[in-house]
């Protein structure tokens, strides 16, 4: 039975939003979805002199009525700055040497278009955690993207063939049982279990962008906990 899994786009996200991809068959992933400000779309948190911190993309001023792939970065977007603070703040970290080339590729994405920006980054950690589930744009997909919430995501899900659609915790209060069982589609909720590893002898902060995963954890481990870190309700 196929399983389907639809989300906003995250930049660099905590380790939740990549157990969802691997969970599932296949992970949609919105491009024609309003971009939320107070959201985590072009922003996350990592540390930062043992603190912290939260790191975002610069977007260029406009209506806060576009879609994520109508917003545009900063013309004067100072990708290697960026990228210097991220592995300035990580470069005793144990896993610091296999993760940089991550980063860098991550950063070196020259298209400064929102959506695609992120879009590349995600793939690139997915290399890196070795998943391979098939990740597509919402929009390439034959539905009627006018609809919003619930119906849109039964929409995606009937044009998929899945017969399981997985969505995040948070997500209990807006999706029904009933609605999707009515469609024949199996509804769970994906709970991302606490993971505490050592953060280079600092009080643990959980919850960070994967980057910190990355930085402190072998691949080995994190794959562990993709698969493994989580329950299904």
């Amino acid at each position: 039975m196929k399983r389907l899994a639809i989300m906003q786009p995250y930049f660099l996200p905590y380790i939740g939003y990549f157990q969802l991809i691997q969970a599932v068959d296949q992970f949609i992933v919105y491009d024609n979805i309003k971009y939320t400000k107070k959201g985590w779309i072009n922003r996350n948190r990592m540390l930062q002199q043992g603190k912290e911190v939260v790191f975002s993309l610069p977007l260029k001023s406009n209506s806060d009525f576009l879609d994520v792939v109508e917003r545009e970065l900063t013309p004067d977007f100072d990708a290697p700055r960026f990228l210097n603070r991220m592995l300035e703040s990580y470069r005793r970290a144990p896993h610091f040497g296999a993760v940089a080339p991550v980063l860098e590729e991550v950063m070196s994405c020259e298209d400064r278009n929102l959506f695609r920006f992120v879009h590349h980054s995600i793939v690139q950690v997915c290399t890196y955690l070795g998943i391979d589930t098939e990740i597509t744009v919402a929009s390439t997909l034959p539905i009627d993207h006018s609809l919003k919430s619930q119906d849109k995501v039964l929409a995606l899900c009937e044009q998929a063939g899945a017969g399981v659609y997985v969505n995040p915790i948070g997500g209990t209060e807006l999706y029904s049982k009933e609605a999707f069982a009515a469609q024949g589609i199996e509804l769970q909720f994906l709970q991302a279990l606490p993971f505490e590893y050592p953060q280079a002898g600092n009080a643990f902060v959980p919850w960070l962008s994967i980057v910190d995963v990355m930085m402190f954890n072998p691949v080995d481990e994190i794959r562990e906990r993709l698969s493994s870190g989580y329950q299904l309700v």
